[in-house]
């Protein structure tokens, strides 16, 4: 009898725990096809959603928008894409990568959202979050489209939030802006949605997650044949460092394990203000080093870009990519070293290089992709609003 008592007492205390953490439940499109409260079934509210596996699809499933064409809705968190991959030197397919993303997000929210190991629900929250849709990118003109790219991304970047609009933050400008999560494409994208970002925010601390180095130097990697050439996605953060877009020393790789033109390749790596953590080290530091590496190297105060390729995962879990190299991370270690960046003041991001043609038929890339972006996604809000990451005059935190 004692136990049972016990055994009630300890249910009752887990059910008060997470009472703050009780999700509303999920509706449909359609309000004439909602049960009645009579008719449902207990506890549900009275409505019927639609399946995870019908619609349209967004981003996890994420109300849509045209925002590109339409200011009259705001938001906070933007998903955006950028069906861009005339910039790659191995295997195109990139173009559909914003599309293979929001099929393989279709089941994040099936049970409501909630993300455990970081006691947050993102799509449950202060947060008001869109799926605005692509940027229509030209496949005829590397130039035009990268100029397409960086005017799209910051006409969707410099708006009114939904949240705090009047209240200052971390922008040039003292403004609160909202956050932009873009969807790739290869990882040539990251140039112009940089130029972006540094017009919002000035030079920017970079977390850049891939298996290559991404700084060569056009001569070396390609050959720059003409202006047009030299830019791609092997040399975009070369470009950058150059055009005084990245924060001085402040940018790490995570997950290198390419091999090099030579040993040269290292030092023009630090010359564009990297620090490098290589793919292996999780055998010798694990996770939790990997994760105070890169805490330590760009803060928890200054703005950060986190921009992610997908080939950071070995090809094991993620097959459909543009340059996939072996001896890459788990699905599992990537989103736990991810994880650990919480409390980064990230004001935007992207990830890259996901090729939907190359995927097994179970979805296992973009799948991997869209449950790297729910991290992310969830870290964004879990911080808050971009104005709490500036303070008053006085010294109190907005």
């Amino acid at each position: 009898m004692l136990s049972c008592l016990l055994c009630a007492s300890s249910l009752v205390a887990v059910v008060l725990a997470h009472a703050g953490h009780e999700q509303k439940p999920i509706a449909g499109p359609h309000k004439s096809l909602w049960y009645n409260t009579h008719n449902s079934i207990p506890g549900d509210g009275g409505t019927q959603a639609d399946s995870v596996f019908s619609g349209i699809s967004t981003f996890g499933r994420l109300p849509y928008w045209p925002c590109l064409a339409s200011d009259e809705e705001k938001y906070d968190i933007a998903f955006l894409g950028a069906p861009f991959d005339t910039g790659t030197s191995y295997r195109p397919g990139a173009r559909f990568g914003p599309t293979g993303i929001r099929q393989g997000s279709r089941r994040l929210n099936l049970y409501g959202g909630y993300n455990v190991p970081l006691d947050a629900n993102p799509f449950n929250s202060w947060a008001t979050v869109l799926d605005c849709g692509d940027i229509p990118v030209t496949s005829y003109d590397n130039a035009y489209a990268i100029q397409q790219i960086e005017e799209g991304h910051n006409l969707i970047l410099s708006r009114e939030p939904a949240t705090d609009a009047k209240k200052k933050g971390p922008s040039l400008k003292g403004k609160t802006l909202p956050r932009v999560i873009t969807l790739g494409g290869d990882h040539t994208i990251t140039l112009p949605l940089l130029r972006s970002v540094v017009k919002a925010y000035g030079p920017i601390s970079v977390i850049h997650f891939d298996s290559h180095l991404d700084t060569w130097r056009p001569k070396v990697f390609g050959g720059a044949p003409t202006e047009q050439a030299a830019v791609n996605h092997g040399t975009y953060f070369y470009h950058a460092h150059e055009q005084g877009l990245l924060a001085n020393d402040s940018n790490i790789h995570a997950g290198i394990r390419t091999t090099l033109s030579g040993l040269s390749d290292y030092d023009n790596d630090g010359y564009c203000g990297f620090e490098i953590s290589e793919a292996r080290e999780i055998d010798t530091i694990g996770t939790a080093g990997i994760i105070q590496k890169i805490r330590d190297r760009v803060g928890t105060e200054n703005p950060v870009y986190l921009s992610i390729d997908i080939d950071t995962l070995d090809p094991a879990f993620a097959p459909a990519t543009g340059t996939p190299e072996t001896g890459g991370w788990s699905t599992r270690e990537l989103r736990t070293i991810l994880r650990g960046l919480d409390g980064i003041n990230f004001v935007a991001a992207d990830i890259v290089e996901v090729a939907p043609a190359y995927d097994t038929n179970a979805e296992h890339t973009t799948m991997a992709a869209a449950d790297v972006l729910f991290e992310v996604m969830t870290m964004m809000v879990k911080k808050g609003p971009l104005s709490g990451t500036v303070k008053q005059d006085e010294g109190e935190e907005l």
